[in-house]
């Protein structure tokens, strides 16, 4: 398969592609910075530099065409302010949806944030209250496209860089814990390899199930 990874040079994103690629899958990273081509390259993907707050939807559009599916993985990452997290993890997200649609790519899997949905309590950090806000918005437009895209939106709780476990907790509702940005990874290639999980919203934390059982329950 050619899968689309959007926010290419990211942690999950390139243990994603190296997972692709070692299964003999074609992964393709989107990265702004044509600096980082050569890690995505070294973890197996193919780069294609796209400034996603720049992008029309066309040229977007003209990357992501041709492919089996797209995962949406990008992020304004820490240290960025409040606006970044609206033109990047909001609007980019939408832009690559609505990329996706025009090209004709149906499959798309968002990685969002465990429980956006919830009320954001009082005192919250500006920064960390508009990357919330950011995420529910993306996953609220990609809920609203069922006729035109099989859509999943995955919810990790608090990420780690640990090695990964290849067990998870993965559901509507599961407690607010840690899963390893590997496992995320691996969830994402389960998912991938689960047309039954589209439509879904599915948050994931490290538990005590397979990934691959936890995929397929979750397409149940």
């Amino acid at each position: 398969m050619r899968i689309v990874i959007a926010g290419g040079h990211g942690k999950i994103a390139l243990r994603l592609s190296r997972m692709l690629a070692d299964r003999g899958d074609h992964p393709v990273a989107l990265i702004r910075n044509p600096d980082h081509s050569q890690d995505v390259m070294d973890a197996g993907a193919e780069p294609l530099v796209v400034d996603l707050e720049q992008a029309t939807v066309t040229e977007l559009a003209e990357k992501i065409m041709g492919s089996d599916a797209v995962v949406f993985a990008a992020g304004a990452g820490p240290g960025s302010g409040a606006a970044r997290k609206e033109t990047v993890d909001h609007k980019a997200a939408v832009l690559t949806a609505d990329a996706a649609s025009l090209a004709g790519v149906r499959r798309l899997i968002q990685i969002s944030a465990i429980n956006v949905d919830e009320p954001v309590p009082e005192g919250t950090d500006e920064v960390w209250r508009a990357y919330v806000a950011a995420k529910k918005a993306a996953d609220d437009d990609l809920r609203q496209r069922d006729l035109d895209l099989d859509w999943t939106i995955l919810r990790p709780g608090r990420l780690t860089d640990e090695a990964g476990t290849g067990q998870v907790d993965l559901g509507e509702e599961v407690e607010r814990e840690a899963v390893t940005r590997e496992d995320v990874a691996a969830v994402i290639v389960a998912l991938l390899d689960e047309p039954g999980t589209a439509g879904r919203v599915l948050n994931l934390v490290n538990g005590p199930t397979p990934v691959v059982e936890a995929v397929r329950a979750a397409a149940g």
